[in-house]
């Protein structure tokens, strides 16, 4: 029975059109497979002279004949086999995806002979031919193709089968940054074969999607950073498209322009000075370009960012001349697509003189497992955990059933106090208020209602690997010069835990783990 009610705590949240679009795939689904449906895999077409502008070189992620994604490598001896799920079904979709075709220096004929093989074994590609990957693909053949101005009917028709493929079966069960990503694609395909329809069906696409996604603060409405910068990207490298080929309307140009612009402010205001990001949510390093990287390239696009104040985000950014706080004090969002949101509620990083000092656990995997759900959990988080509850009920890879919701915040005089209800089943509300000075951080947490739960009530604080000179006093922690006072504690404990510094990279790390009953006063002090 808790596995039907969490089945539908989870779909109240979702959109009719998710709702009707997965009934409607999955009932052509079996439809087509019952007439033994198939889509042709090459169509004639012909195609326009493009020109782009110098994008963002991809991660190396290919050589030799030997691909490394998510920090897993594996060599192919003979033929690739693109449906290869040895390390997980992402580092395949990263091998059907091509990014490696825009690395630095990659050669013309390698990536000839690797899209080659691909059309070629295409008819039993199961990985590739999902629309997403098809829609990341259509983008960086797109951009190789164009860089070394190959013209080759072979890969053409194919890629135009591609994209009629996509038109068939664009994203709208998901919605969010996949469908975003189809009109991206779609906007590259039409330019690529000069397609009005292409062009209608993206241009509608990207004018709601922007409109809905990027938030009036500037952020990616699914809050997680990472995301934020890829979808930034692929807004630059549109406009890259658009900018430098009169094919269509200039409608979009001015779109773009402005998302930029805003994306831009926001990821200004909350990067670290040294163009990091904190690792809210679905975060980590090695995936999307970094924010120096995103920066560069605007500039030379003649793109700049404007002035933001983060707000709806929920994110906010506190800085002085030692330390640099990022705290999140938002909903989870959007609601109807929650599938990178982590139960974080308060959660916060501190880095102390340009390094990481308390930091979110982060991400290694996507895998539906054990790892993928302790990383998403409360107690991965710097916040507070109740019992075995978790503010929000994280499930399965991607899924949020009942979910915590701000019901209070005010922000005064460096101070932030917000409450959320995550714990209700408990009858307690959980207000934290952050306040800070030059030199002080106060982080205090009350527990309003029955607080008599019967259950612990913890607040976890996760260290950075680099820092390892941790002494626990009475009511006490010191790190070095730093010391961290704590009011209200009725047991301090450090334990270890799993750091994740990318996909797929481990690091033992500290915890401290302070178990209170009602109130707790933490104060970190940097003299």
């Amino acid at each position: 029975m808790n596995r039907y009610l969490r089945l539908f705590n989870t779909i109240k949240y979702m959109k009719i059109k998710q709702i009707n679009y997965r009934l409607f795939y999955t009932i052509r689904s079996k439809y087509r497979k019952f007439i033994n449906f198939s889509y042709p895999f090459s169509l004639a077409t012909s195609v326009a002279e493009l020109k782009l502008q110098k994008s963002i070189d991809s991660y190396k992620s290919f050589d030799k004949n030997e691909f490394n994604f998510l920090n897993l490598s594996y060599k192919f001896e003979k033929e690739i086999d693109w449906n290869f799920i040895g390390h997980g079904k992402l580092w395949a979709y990263n091998l059907n995806y091509f990014e490696y075709l825009n690395q630095k220096d990659f050669e013309k004929e390698v990536g000839l002979k690797l899209i080659g093989e691909f059309i070629d074994t295409i008819e039993t590609n199961k990985e590739g031919l999902e629309p997403f990957p098809i829609a990341l693909r259509g983008i960086n053949w797109v951009k190789f193709l164009t860089f070394f101005q190959i013209k080759n009917q072979k890969i053409d028709n194919s890629l135009y089968a591609q994209y009629m493929i996509l038109m068939d079966n664009l994203e709208y069960h998901l919605l969010g940054n996949h469908l975003l990503e189809n009109g991206f694609s779609l906007l590259f395909g039409a330019y690529y074969f000069n397609n009005s329809i292409l062009y209608e069906k993206a241009k509608k696409i990207l004018q709601e999607e922007l409109e809905e996604q990027i938030l009036d603060d500037g952020a990616h409405f699914e809050l997680t950073p990472m995301y934020h910068q890829i979808m930034l990207f692929r807004v630059l490298d549109s406009l890259n498209l658009v900018k430098e080929n009169d094919l269509f309307d200039s409608e979009l140009e001015e779109l773009l322009s402005t998302k930029a612009q805003v994306m831009l402010g926001w990821l200004k205001e909350f990067s670290y000075q040294d163009g990091t990001i904190a690792h809210f949510n679905d975060s980590t390093d090695g995936i999307a370009p970094t924010t120096n990287m995103i920066f560069k390239y605007a500039l030379e696009l003649g793109i700049d960012a404007i002035d933001v104040v983060l707000s709806d985000s929920g994110y906010r950014a506190i800085n002085y001349k030692d330390y640099e706080f990022r705290v999140d004090v938002g909903e989870i969002g959007p609601s109807y697509i929650p599938g990178h949101a982590h139960s974080d509620t308060f959660n916060f990083e501190l880095r102390l003189f340009g390094k990481p000092f308390i930091v979110d656990t982060g991400i290694s995997t996507y895998e539906d497992n054990q790892i993928r759900l302790n990383e998403r959990e409360t107690q991965s988080h710097n916040s507070v955990k109740i019992g075995n509850k978790n503010q929000s009920e994280v499930w399965s890879s991607f899924r949020v059933a009942n979910r915590a919701h701000i019901n209070f915040l005010k922000e005064h005089d460096n101070t932030i106090v917000a409450s959320h209800d995550g714990y209700r089943k408990f009858g307690i509300i959980h207000q934290r208020r952050f306040k800070t000075t030059v030199n002080n951080i106060e982080i205090k947490d009350l527990l309003i209602g029955n607080y008599n739960t019967g259950h612990l009530h913890i607040s976890y604080i996760h260290f950075h690997p680099t820092i390892t000179d941790i002494e626990l006093l009475d009511n006490k922690i010191k790190i070095k010069d730093i010391i961290l006072s704590i009011k209200g504690s009725k047991n301090l404990k450090l334990d270890d835990f799993t750091f994740t510094n990318g996909f797929n990279k481990l690091e033992s790390s500290k915890v401290l783990k302070i178990t209170f009953d009602n109130e707790l006063l933490v104060n970190i002090c940097l003299n």
